[in-house]
């Protein structure tokens, strides 16, 4: 079974983890088992110095998972980034939904986040015409060739993400 997905893409401070943390819990009330992944173009570490974990790492594990009797961390070195369609089939497979915050260069369906206090241009229309833009969550109306969702609607943009890709067949 493939695991369906949407990016939420915008440049960074424009809200895409604000959205993402309001649209989740109608997804979840519709019943629908939803994960969420984020891009960082930055180096992160989940774990830190001392800790048994992050010894082992050190160590050389190439893959290193902790786990609990209420949740798992995975931490896999790779020489490569891995792509977003990859990661969702890899490691949701037990989720109907992903929301992915970022990954802009992806095949994934995506959303963008447009507010009119940024005068930022659109990220995939204008020079780059990215055909996965499914819509515009935006705080001001705007003429594009997808439709444009009130970006202070969680429950309609909910209600787009079920009937456009949760409802339509894989």
């Amino acid at each position: 079974m493939t695991v369906k997905a949407v990016a939420f893409v915008a440049r960074s401070g424009t809200g895409k983890t604000t959205l993402m943390e309001r649209v989740l819990p109608e997804l979840l009330h519709r019943g629908f088992r939803v994960g969420a992944m984020k891009h960082d173009a930055h180096r992160f570490e989940i774990d830190h110095p001392g800790k048994d974990s992050f010894r082992l790492a050190e160590a050389g594990a190439g893959t290193m998972l902790i786990t609990s009797a209420e949740k798992l961390a995975l931490v896999k070195k790779h020489s490569e980034s891995p792509s977003a369609e990859e990661l969702v089939q890899t490691y949701f497979s037990d989720m109907d939904l992903v929301l992915v915050e970022g990954f802009r260069r992806s095949s994934l369906p995506k959303i963008e986040l447009h507010r009119k206090g940024r005068n930022d241009p659109l990220i995939c229309r204008g020079g780059n015409h990215d055909p996965g833009l499914i819509a515009v969550a935006s705080d001001e109306p705007l003429e594009l060739d997808v439709p444009v969702l009130n970006l202070n609607d969680p429950r309609n943009i909910a209600d787009f993400i079920e009937a456009n890709l949760l409802r339509s067949p894989a």
